[in-house]
């Protein structure tokens, strides 16, 4: 066992203490790692009681862990009827890049619609273009997380025409799911027509926020001004800030741009819970300078290296989507 017998009690026992799904990523991690079957059985069935954060924690975990250790487990969960290890062979499946040949199209046809989504998204990833009837299919799914998965994979495959007009119904009635619907539509959307489109999107007071987020991934610093002012209005400060973010490759934690005291910023600013949040009059000064980035290391945030990615694989019909989180030591795994 990766960290000895010792290692694997004080993780159960830790675990039995704190059922939270960063100690059941410690199990999942130590057990793949093992290759024990009944030690992997454990995590699984811990995982039920956690619902999708258990989920996600195993998820992370298998990225986490060399793909010959996954092997001997991989045909069991994408072959069984049990709904939770299919989920947990797509996630290797996707993780790790690895194309599982016909049984691809078999899943996109399974009865549960969070396995067909996440066969979708590694059908698009990998560019599995004979595949892409069964993906413009998913677009009419019974879930808008399917239809939107669904969306993502079109696009992906060369099909966004077919794909935008689900992304913006997404957009427009499906507020936990709008932000990565305006992303995948400005990536896929000419520069000139995409500032058109976000431009609607931000006179309507529902997407207001969400739009204002989006600003920075149309790469036009002349919108500062604009941005700052923004970060002035306390419903919009925290959107103003993350579209900041997209803008520079800058480490705005290694500057004082950004504050995690909302009362420090005004009354009006007193109840946002949402954190960090820019300074505006800091923000102002840093760019009126003439800074805007220039006198900082360049940094590529996981954030900057997933749209770069992205933008690479649309660009090109025959390119996967590699797999970013790999360029870092210490990746984060979602």
């Amino acid at each position: 066992m990766a960290a000895g017998k010792a290692g694997w009690e004080a993780a159960q026992a830790h675990f039995a203490d704190y059922p939270e799904p960063g100690e059941l990523f410690v199990l999942g991690a130590l057990s793949l790692r093992w290759g024990e079957a009944e030690a992997v059985a454990l995590a699984i069935d811990a995982a039920v009681g956690l619902g999708e954060g258990g989920l996600s924690s195993l998820s992370g975990a298998i990225a986490r862990v060399p793909r010959e250790s996954l092997r001997p487990f991989l045909a069991e969960w994408l072959d069984t009827r049990e709904t939770l290890l299919r989920r947990l062979g797509l996630a290797a499946l996707w993780h790790h890049r690895v194309d599982p040949g016909a049984r691809l199209g078999d899943l996109l046809s399974n009865p549960d619609p969070d396995v067909r989504r996440r066969a979708f998204r590694l059908a698009g990833g990998l560019k599995r273009r004979d595949l892409l009837p069964a993906v413009l299919a998913g677009l009419d799914g019974g879930t808008p997380k399917e239809r939107m998965t669904a969306a993502f994979a079109a696009c992906l495959l060369g099909e966004v025409r077919s794909a935008h007009p689900i992304l913006d119904l997404i957009v427009l009635a499906e507020p936990g799911l709008a932000p990565a619907a305006i992303e995948m539509r400005i990536l896929t959307t000419p520069l000139k027509t995409s500032k058109a489109w976000l431009q609607g999107c931000l006179q309507q007071r529902a997407l207001r926020a969400t739009a204002t987020a989006a600003i920075g991934l149309l790469g036009d610093q002349s919108v500062m001004p604009w941005l700052i002012a923004k970060m002035r209005e306390p419903e919009l400060a925290f959107a103003a800030g993350l579209a900041l973010r997209d803008l520079f490759d800058v480490d705005f934690n290694d500057t004082d741009l950004f504050t995690i005291d909302s009362p420090a910023l005004g009354k009006d600013f007193e109840p946002l819970t949402a954190s960090p949040l820019p300074v505006a009059d800091r923000v102002a000064a840093w760019w009126d300078e003439g800074r805007g980035g220039r006198s900082h290391t360049l940094f590529h945030s996981m954030r900057r290296l997933r749209l770069d990615a992205l933008r690479a694989a649309l660009a090109r019909p025959d390119a996967p989507l590699s797999d970013w989180r790999r360029t870092r030591r210490f990746p984060a795994w979602t």
